[in-house]
């Protein structure tokens, strides 16, 4: 993914020697335990687009921002670092939310080897799973979302600059193709995938609205609502939307 640093980096030699195995999903599952990534990245004084390189593994976190992010959910600094012993200071019980104490810590989202076009459209009709993606069980309930009805895609062009930007991960509830009202959906028009807003018109048609103002609005008539195919409703992309 691409991202652009709102802050500069912090110097190389604050650079935390972790072992690099899982550590990005760790860092995940503290970013997680805070109401948004953003919330989680301003409370380790970083950049969101930093928090969200060291999750996909693109870059080393900084010691004293890592610090930061645990030292407010009581988590263990050794367990980020190394995944050993108990995730939180005190025991397994410790901060945690009482209410993901019987469930499993993480769930994994397939993230499939296909990109939905932000521009012209593109998809691949047998694509293949390239990884899972961890997400805390506890932030996907939060959120209302069942891990069985989710899936990740990745955004190609830029027809959704400044929401979503090229090579950015969307996150898909599969179970909300309807059109809810006004939000960004994954639909199949003409044999393509796009990752667009949707807006109810008078008269029963859909708009199909990009956020970057350089690609005009596309308009599906009530009578040719069965070319339009939501496939779902995205609910994450570097954060909840």
């Amino acid at each position: 993914m691409t991202y652009v640093d709102k802050k500069q980096k912090k110097p190389a030699e604050k650079d935390v020697s972790f072992p690099n195995s899982g550590l990005e999903t760790r860092i995940a599952a503290v970013a997680d335990l805070y109401e948004s990534r953003k919330q989680a990245a301003q409370t380790a004084d970083a950049a969101l687009s930093s928090l969200q390189r060291w999750i996909a593994g693109d870059g080393m976190p900084a010691f004293d921002s890592v610090a930061l992010l645990a030292k407010a959910k009581g988590v263990s600094l050794d367990w980020i670092a190394t995944g050993k012993g108990e995730m939180f200071v005190g025991g397994a019980g410790h901060a945690r939310p009482k209410d993901d104490q019987d469930d499993q810590l993480y769930s994994y989202i397939p993230l499939f080897d296909a990109k939905c076009s932000a521009g012209h459209g593109a998809w691949n009709d047998n694509a293949r799973i390239l990884t899972r993606l961890a997400f805390t069980t506890y932030s996907l309930r939060k959120q209302g979302l069942s891990a069985a009805n989710l899936s990740a895609i990745r955004v190609d062009g830029d027809s959704m600059e400044d929401l979503l930007s090229d090579g950015d991960t969307v996150l898909i509830d599969h179970s909300r193709t309807t059109l809810e009202g006004e939000a960004v959906y994954v639909i199949r028009l003409d044999d393509h995938l796009y990752a667009k807003r949707l807006q109810r018109q008078i008269g029963g048609g859909v708009a199909v609205i990009s956020a970057n103002t350089a690609y005009q609005m596309m308009l599906v008539t009530k009578e040719h609502l069965d070319d339009l195919e939501i496939i779902g409703r995205v609910v994450w992309a570097g954060g909840w939307i």
